[in-house]
């Protein structure tokens, strides 16, 4: 078969690996078809949630028998250890495959090229990287994971034309359209974890759902070293999703009991810092989270590292004012020279307004970190 035919294959497998956005982590998306001895289609599936059945699987089960002498075109390397599901290489292996096309290996330790050595020392064929740039794209927040740690962060922020995101009496509902809003719910839906600073929570008293685009929802996290937090605020209400409240050491008692009697999760971290925010959250299984924080916590976010992607909504609005707020604090920039352009840019319109998205790439140049207040 064609190099041609396998794109057209490895396609529809990551068509399906998709349909798995936002429910999967801490696994990556994988999808999967089955074709038989003549390159028929027999079976497909993707990976739908941790602790299911793996993509291979669902594939494999729909193709039953006709399996056989055939070939599994699959988005990621199969694994080979077990976990709370069987490894994938040997069932493809009992079910008589004698091809496997992969997209890209697997950087999770655990795997990484044992389910391919494993497949080749039975005698199965093994064609290795068809749609591997589709297939990195795709994982890129597991694969950050994976291999840093901490989740693949996002920085999303709306904003007037002159670079305002509330007025200064702090209104700001608001800035962007309904098209834009409908975005952000979908952004939030494919993120393990919502995060906010104290000020967010007590200026804005935010929702932070994905408006029922996933379910479970994503986990709301509030990062606070003060732990100056209003008795009420929806973030309480744990009806429409988890809320956590991450702090240092050194926080108050008294919004430690405030919190405890609420009955809201709290996450004592070593050092109150977006850095050590994270490592806890991939702890817990989150491949990528969003920062949808004020000006202060942002920049910190930035300086340390912790965001891969801005996704920055710009209004065709004027606020005006000096004292209006921005979406940065200071990153310890002393010359404009210092702000070297992100490499990776698009932009698209969403209604009425546009959003320009910024890809950071790993060896880029990140601003001074800023000290993070709530």
């Amino acid at each position: 078969m064609s190099d041609s035919l396998w794109r057209g294959w490895m396609q529809r497998a990551l068509q399906l690996a998709a349909l798995g956005a936002g429910r999967t982590s801490p696994n990556p998306l994988v999808g999967c078809v089955v074709l038989n001895s003549h390159g028929e289609l027999v079976g497909e599936g993707f990976h739908p949630r941790a602790g299911a059945p793996h993509a291979e699987v669902h594939a494999l089960r729909q193709a039953g028998t006709q399996a056989r002498g055939g070939t599994a075109v699959v988005t990621l390397e199969p694994c080979c250890h077990h976990g709370r599901t069987p490894p994938c290489s040997e069932a493809l292996l009992a079910a008589g495959i004698r091809r496997v096309v992969v997209a890209m290996a697997d950087p999770d330790p655990r795997v990484s090229g044992s389910g391919i050595a494993q497949l080749r020392a039975a005698g199965v064929e093994v064609i290795e990287g068809v749609c591997a740039s589709e297939a990195r794209q795709l994982n890129r927040a597991f694969m950050h994971r994976v291999t840093t740690g901490t989740p693949f962060g996002i920085l999303k922020w709306a904003m007037s034309s002159d670079g305002r995101t509330a007025l200064p009496n702090g209104s700001s509902q608001w800035i962007s359209g309904p098209e834009a809003r409908a975005w952000v719910h979908r952004l939030r839906a494919s993120c393990d974890a919502v995060i906010v600073g104290g000020g967010t929570v007590r200026v804005d008293d935010p929702l932070l759902s994905s408006r029922g685009q996933r379910h479970p929802e994503p986990l709301r996290v509030v990062l606070s070293q003060s732990l100056d937090l209003p008795q009420q605020a929806q973030l309480w209400d744990q009806r429409t999703a988890p809320t956590l409240v991450a702090h240092g050491l050194g926080a108050p008692a008294q919004g430690r009991v405030q919190l405890d009697q609420l009955g809201v999760e709290r996450l004592v971290l070593d050092h109150c810092s977006p850095k050590h925010l994270l490592l806890a959250l991939a702890k817990r299984g989150c491949n990528q989270v969003l920062w949808e924080c004020g000006a202060s916590l942002a920049a910190a976010a930035v300086g340390e590292g912790c965001v891969q992607q801005v996704a920055s909504v710009m209004a065709p609005k004027l606020l005006g004012g000096s004292a209006a707020r921005t979406p940065l604090g200071d990153l310890g920039l002393v010359d404009v020279n210092q702000a070297e352009p992100w490499p990776q840019r698009r932009l698209q319109r969403l209604g009425d307004d546009l959003l320009w998205t910024l890809e950071l790439s790993p060896d880029s140049p990140l601003p001074t970190p800023a000290p993070c207040s709530d």
